[in-house]
């Protein structure tokens, strides 16, 4: 027992010290094809990148977010209508974080992220929001006779029942609160880490970005 202790260790040390080289040997003779890198990108790459996730991300906020404000709000849900509403303030922000970076005004970044970062916020809240409102009797009030029925069919009470609707609601709420972590949160870290890369683009004044003058007179 302790030779083949003492063999696998060996083959374990041997691979660890040898994998890299190994690894380098076959790049360098074709066999494997070096992996893509992020940092390969070039500063208009990446601004071109930012400025097609921004439209598609900040249209189908303000659209999607907006459409469903208006909806609750026809149906009486005032506090629903209202986040739907600043969510697609939002989305809005985006929008014209992205105007301003075809403007070339490298600031615009800085409304990309707050955009995120304000949609977040009135999310979090009003999931918060959410989980704090459960009522026990409003929800046993809301089960109609035919629920009943399945119910005494199933042997189960609003009582038994009440304590699973309650996890239920707070796992769909706190699945909201993660969910726009990591999408509205890695999106404005994404916009933030970005931001050397878009101002050296900017700099360089590229032909699509800028805008023409007003005069119609040809460049400098």
């Amino acid at each position: 027992r302790q030779r083949s202790g003492h063999a696998r260790s060996f083959v374990l040390r041997w691979t660890l010290g040898h994998l890299p080289f190994r690894a380098a040997s076959f790049v360098r003779r074709g066999w494997v094809p070096p992996a893509p890198l992020m940092s390969s990108r070039t500063p208009r790459e990446i601004l071109r990148r930012v400025l097609r996730i921004s439209l598609l991300n900040g249209w189908s906020v303000a659209l999607c977010a907006g459409f469903c404000g208006l909806l609750s709000l026809l149906f009486g849900g005032a506090f629903g209508g209202g986040v739907g509403l600043l969510v697609a303030v939002g989305g809005v922000g985006e929008i014209l974080g992205r105007r301003r970076l075809t403007q070339h005004d490298p600031d615009g970044v800085t409304w990309l992220v707050r955009s995120q970062i304000f949609v977040l916020g009135v999310i979090w809240l009003y999931a918060a929001a959410r989980l704090l409102s459960f009522d026990a009797e409003l929800a046993a009030s809301n089960i109609t006779p035919w629920m009943n029925s399945v119910l005494d069919q199933m042997g189960l009470d609003i009582a038994t029942l009440l304590p699973l609707v309650r996890l239920v609601f707070r796992a769909i709420y706190i699945t909201v609160i993660l969910v726009t972590l990591i999408y509205q949160g890695g999106l404005a870290l994404y916009y933030h880490r970005q931001r050397a890369a878009i101002r050296e683009a900017l700099t360089a004044l590229p032909p699509l970005l800028v805008p023409p003058p007003p005069d119609g007179s040809p460049r400098a």
